[in-house]
């Protein structure tokens, strides 16, 4: 696995393996249900990608989105490819939505609803915290 995959605490954040993409949950949570979305390849640039793996991303993109409907009731799905501080090919999954919900004791609000996210309002998990939504993520991703 790349350095950017390992930043995001990967193998204990891996929700999914696909061929050529991971899927981890976010250890910052900007709204419930932020995820990772991570090419395993040492790309830098998208364009670097093999075809096979933007193949493959069709499969990636309707498992995360079944996965997230039905866990967070989400409204609308951003993918931010930002890369700025995290070199090889990733998205940030960001589950959008209005009002608030509920997780493990701890309330999550949408606060650039509906605009852009905010991802600095970001919720910092435990350990503990981020093993329960692991155990809520899995089996829906398949």
């Amino acid at each position: 696995m790349n350095e950017t995959i390992t930043r995001f605490g990967f193998p204990a954040t891996l929700l999914r393996e696909f061929e050529h993409w991971v899927v981890l949950v976010r250890p910052a949570q900007p709204t419930l249900g932020s995820l990772v979305l991570a090419a395993k390849s040492d790309a830098t640039d998208l364009s670097a990608l093999p075809a096979d793996a933007f193949a493959e991303l069709k499969l990636v993109t309707t498992a995360i989105e079944s996965a997230l409907k039905d866990f967070v009731g989400y409204a609308k799905i951003n993918y931010l490819m930002l890369m700025m501080v995290d070199p090889h090919v990733h998205y940030h999954v960001i589950p959008r939505y209005e009002g608030a919900r509920t997780f493990a004791d701890i309330e999550f609000t949408d606060a650039g609803w509906p605009k852009v996210p905010d991802l600095g309002s970001a919720i910092a998990l435990s350990e503990d915290q981020l093993s329960a939504l692991k155990e809520q993520l899995v089996p829906r991703l398949g």
